[in-house]
């Protein structure tokens, strides 16, 4: 007599856990989809830089006139003659990186950006768990920044924070002793869902630039921002990789309007006034 095959229960479990995951990792596929896509496109564009060129280009974004990038020592040696030829009006370039860290390209950058004639800017990376002051200083240390330089940037965007309010009390701090060293107001970068979160309503009175990727226009009424970071994996010719695309909400002389002024001179005075003060 043939003897029946013994049970084996656990393949019932095993195949329901499998589709128990299956069912699972693609709802949070389906739910985050957005945000995967572009961590695969990234990691893509990693893996397979040596094989570009720097010739590659990603199309403008129709319906502004006024296009630049912001750039730091992730985007290697950068042909600044080449950017300049393809429509990039201006670049904000990473001079510097909590209490401590400068951008170990920035002196390039910064010379050869301008050499091309773009416009130039330049930002700190905010560290919230690092002194306002301290960084403030460092930024101001490393920053030559001349009249008809664009102003200076704080990008707030790290989390790695525990009291949102010491933490806003820090950027404020950064804020106001950068704009006393230069004499200019700063630009507050941040992306559209911390910048909701953390800092909307207490820093009104600076310029936004907007970080706010995969929509057709900033969920933020225009009023509110002036510079809007579109894309975080564009290709510019000049530039090996990806590289973050911005737009200017204004045509390129409301763009010149915002650079540093020049200081004020003192008043000439007329010939007759010099004589008497000579006698």
């Amino acid at each position: 007599m043939r003897r029946p095959a013994p049970r084996r229960p656990w393949r019932r479990g095993l195949l329901a856990a499998a589709l128990a995951v299956v069912l699972l990792a693609g709802y949070y596929y389906v739910r985050h989809k957005v945000q995967l896509n572009r961590y695969a496109r990234r990691a893509w564009a990693t893996f397979t830089k040596n094989g570009l060129t720097g010739r590659e280009k990603t199309p403008l974004l129709a319906g502004y006139s006024v296009h630049g990038i912001d750039v730091s020592a992730y985007q290697g040696r950068i042909d600044w003659a080449v950017v300049a030829r393809n429509r990039v009006r201006f670049a904000f370039i990473k001079a510097s990186e909590g209490a401590t860290l400068r951008d170990p390209r920035f002196a390039r950058n910064w010379r050869e950006a301008r050499k091309a004639g773009v416009l130039c800017g330049a930002y700190h990376y905010f560290q919230p768990n690092r002194d306002g002051q301290v960084q403030a200083n460092l930024f101001a240390r490393t920053v030559p920044l001349a009249p008809g330089d664009l102003p200076p940037v704080l990008d707030v965007e790290a989390a790695n924070f525990h009291d949102v309010a010491v933490m806003r009390r820090e950027v404020a701090r950064w804020l106001r002793l950068v704009e006393a060293h230069y004499g200019v107001r700063p630009i507050l970068y941040s992306n559209h869902s911390f910048y909701q979160r953390h800092l909307a309503g207490h820093f009104d009175d600076y310029p936004l630039w907007l970080a706010h990727y995969e929509v057709a226009r900033p969920k933020m009424a225009r009023s509110k921002w002036i510079i809007w970071q579109h894309s975080d994996e564009a290709y510019v010719p000049g530039i090996r990789g990806v590289v973050d695309f911005n737009v200017f909400q204004g045509n390129f002389a409301d763009l010149q309007a915002l650079r540093m002024p020049a200081p004020p001179t003192a008043p000439k005075l007329p010939a007759t006034a010099r004589t008497r003060r000579v006698k």
